[in-house]
């Protein structure tokens, strides 16, 4: 290979950053962007910052945010090249996280960082993103891209997200009326979602598992790699015929420690065994890794996504209203008082 010349003009694609790739992502993304457009955008993708009109439909609006990234997950990802679905678990991850406070998602941002910005692969992680940010009814309002050789190894981006939504201040979800003998209703997951990921990768390779074997009638990769589920329209939904108490997002920390977060001193989660499928998947994980169930518990949502409190009043009105909006939801256990400094959430 010939070395530069040192007189010759150097330029930015010399540096290893392409701008007509960029500028190319950018025309990719504009159709599934367009998409995603609701009441409020006044401005969105192509300017130096995006603009969203709050509705004046509320009286006290109180805007929640959230953010965060995908993981580990990414390097499956990678593995198996496949990207189109990372860009929705990058939606569900924020946009789960904002609607336990009631929030409806207004708008959704993201972040993609690589050495060497491959358009068409690019083009598939925002592709997914979209498709998050139409199931949550948010609009992909912005974003960036980042090129920046030398940062990442070949063929490989890290990703984060971030979401801004809104509720009413009177009617934030905050866990103060939970009560004694509340139930614990849990929604079905699509699967580990985002977390975990550290341990499963660390499964396949003690293992040397082979991710196009068959489990439970589908390829390992398929059930590895299934998105995050959203939960915004069910639960918004839900949220206008039942009062709910509180909302857990089931994720890293699994069911031990995500919904006591939500809990008021005194009060416990007592969390029922057998009250729900627990997908193959997990069953795999746990033998495949020879997993305690308390680190299963602790790692994976093992198949509950999102856990809902309710008063035994409502219970019944609620779990119908999931079912018809297509959750697959189960009754799992209930609030009871905790005793003394014993645990927030036991699972028997």
């Amino acid at each position: 290979m010939s070395k530069p010349n040192p007189s010759e003009p150097l330029t930015y694609r010399d540096a290893g950053v392409d701008i007509d790739a960029g500028d190319q992502l950018v025309e990719n993304i504009k159709p599934f962007a367009k998409r995603t457009l609701r009441e409020g955008v006044l401005a969105g993708i192509g300017g130096f910052g995006a603009m969203f009109e709050i509705s004046r439909n509320y009286r006290e609006p109180v805007l929640v945010s959230g953010t965060d990234g995908v993981g580990t997950k990414l390097k499956l990802a990678f593995q198996l090249n496949r990207h189109d679905a990372i860009g929705t678990d990058l939606v569900a991850m924020s946009v789960n996280d904002i609607l336990t406070s009631g929030a409806e998602p207004l708008f959704f941002l993201d972040y993609y960082a690589c050495g060497r910005l491959d358009v068409a692969t690019a083009t598939e992680v925002i592709k997914g993103v979209a498709a998050g940010c139409e199931q949550a009814g948010c609009a992909l309002i912005g974003g960036e891209t980042a090129e920046m050789p030398g940062m990442y190894p070949a063929d490989e981006y890290d990703l984060a997200g971030f979401a801004v939504g809104i509720v009413e201040k009177s009617e934030i979800i905050d866990g103060a009326l939970i009560a004694e003998g509340d139930v614990l209703l849990g929604l079905a997951s699509n699967g580990a979602h985002s977390n975990g990921y550290s341990l499963i990768r660390k499964i396949i390779d003690v293992k040397r598992v082979d991710l196009s074997a068959q489990l439970a009638g589908q390829p390992l990769s398929d059930l590895i790699l299934a998105p995050t589920r959203i939960y915004v329209k069910p639960v918004l939904k839900l949220i206008k015929s039942v009062n709910v108490k509180g909302l857990a997002h089931i994720t890293g920390g699994g069911l031990i420690e995500n919904i006591p977060r939500v809990l008021p001193k005194g009060l416990a989660a007592h969390v029922e065994r057998g009250t729900w499928t627990i997908p193959p998947l997990f069953t795999w994980l746990k033998q495949q890794g020879n997993v305690t169930d308390r680190e299963m518990h602790r790692v994976f949502n093992c198949g509950i996504g999102m856990v809902i409190i309710v008063s035994p009043a409502e219970a019944a009105t609620a779990e119908a209203l999931l079912t018809e909006a297509g959750e697959t939801v189960w009754r799992i256990g209930a609030v009871r008082r905790r005793r003394g400094s014993g645990p927030q959430t036991i699972i028997t």
